[in-house]
């Protein structure tokens, strides 16, 4: 009979692997969506909206997912999403309308709920103690988004767009199939059959779960946003090549989902809110370099006119972006150990608003950047919204914990956690 502690680990191997395809199927309109829009002739705005509409459905359906879970359990929960997602993937080959592909676009997001579903199943694994890591190290399958950058252009590259979705169709029922096979159901783990949907809901009025959004709505909604969007930044800032430029993005979203697992462990070994609060700055510096737009400037000397450029390199861009990606990857975990730490025995719902609310930052921010740059016609805007986003994440912050804290006559950040 296998032991507790294999079938912990086999959990947490599976959760992770599944999570990886499905974040890298969610991601895949930040790859195949640059030929698409040459393609279909999109203006910026058209295309942000095209590569955040599967964002949305897989942030809408992380609530019911989260519920589910708690109801069913995770295992059944995330075999059925992946393989209701299959046949949306396939189909996207044969698109041709740009409705085609929102319509499409809408069913393949569902797979982007599987965070809400493997989150819960597998922190039930695992003591509290633990349950930082284990969510760290499946929340890493948000490497899933550069496994789409360096698999994707290849594929466009040798045999066109279309077959990228006929691939990863297949990769999902593979996942699938093996998810089932080696994966547990603890009858433990499943909330109590009288707990009604009401009483689940009840965590919407908690203004804390609201705070705990706001955070996520960065270190989550930021990461997707910008993994959907960097891409093609590198493609019109600087004028790479589409499998250097998904290369270079990659810079943001290997590290962004990979470290997620460190930031887990740190949550466990200094707590969520010191980890949180130097994430959120760290990021703040970063976002505000990075919103600096190319300039060039005149000053009358006494030798005459001299004109100067003011801008960042492709070097220290991507230096910074890989800077924000590390600090977004410990982000993620420990707001989500704040969520273990305050909701052991709903963390199914908690996390599903908590999803919920971040990922809908994922679907909203690519549809501002393009617009954005629609009105203004400075690409940087991206980078000045979200330093805006990050200083309203501090403030909220500073006022409900850091000064509560002073308050007490504490140590603000050698503070564990003070929710």
């Amino acid at each position: 009979m296998t032991s507790r502690s294999q079938q912990q680990l086999s959990v947490l191997i599976m959760s992770t692997l599944a999570f990886t395809v499905c974040f890298a199927v969610w991601m895949m309109f930040a790859v195949i969506g640059i030929p698409i829009k040459k393609t279909l002739d999109l203006n910026e705005t058209q295309f942000g909206l095209l590569i955040a509409t599967p964002v949305l459905t897989g942030s809408l359906i992380r609530l019911p997912l989260g519920m589910w879970t708690d109801k069913f359990g995770g295992r059944i929960v995330f075999f059925v999403l992946m393989l209701a997602t299959v046949g949306p993937i396939w189909l996207m080959e044969f698109a041709t309308e740009y409705w085609h592909f929102l319509t499409i676009g809408l069913f393949v997001g569902l797979a982007g709920g599987s965070f809400s579903v493997g989150i819960a199943y597998c922190a039930r694994w695992y003591e509290k103690s633990r349950q930082g890591m284990a969510m760290g190290v499946f929340g890493a399958g948000n490497s899933g988004a550069a496994v789409t950058k360096l698999v994707a252009p290849a594929i466009v590259l040798a045999y066109g767009w279309t077959m990228v979705p006929q691939v990863y169709a297949a990769a999902m029922l593979v996942t699938a199939i093996l998810f089932w096979l080696f994966t547990y159901d603890d009858p433990a783990h499943k909330v109590p059959a009288h707990v009604t949907v009401a009483e689940q809901l009840q965590a919407l009025k908690d203004p804390v779960v609201w705070k705990y959004c706001q955070y996520y709505s960065i270190v989550f909604g930021g990461y997707v946003g910008l993994s959907l969007w960097m891409t093609k930044y590198y493609v019109s800032e600087y004028g790479f090549d589409l499998k250097t430029a998904a290369l270079l993005a990659a810079c943001f979203s290997l590290p962004g989902g990979v470290l997620r697992a460190v930031g887990g462990w740190m949550s466990d070994k200094w707590g969520a809110h010191r980890v949180t609060w130097w994430v959120l700055w760290v990021s703040w510096v970063c976002l505000f370099i990075m919103s600096y737009p190319q300039t060039a400037f005149t000053v009358q000397t006494v030798s005459g006119p001299q004109t100067y450029h003011i801008y960042l390199s492709p070097e220290i861009f991507t230096a910074l972006l890989f800077t924000v990606g590390v600090a977004f990857a410990f982000g993620k975990a420990s707001v989500f150990k704040y969520i273990s730490d305050e909701y052991p025995h709903n963390i199914g719902v908690i996390s599903g608003i908590v999803g919920l609310i971040g990922g809908l930052g994922g679907f909203l921010l690519p549809i501002m950047f393009g617009a954005l740059v629609d009105l203004t016609g400075v690409r940087s805007s991206a980078f000045m919204l979200m330093y805006g986003v990050v200083w309203v994440s501090l403030i909220w912050m500073y006022t409900t914990e850091v000064r509560k804290l002073d308050h007490l006559g504490k140590p603000a950040i050698a503070a564990d956690d003070m929710e």
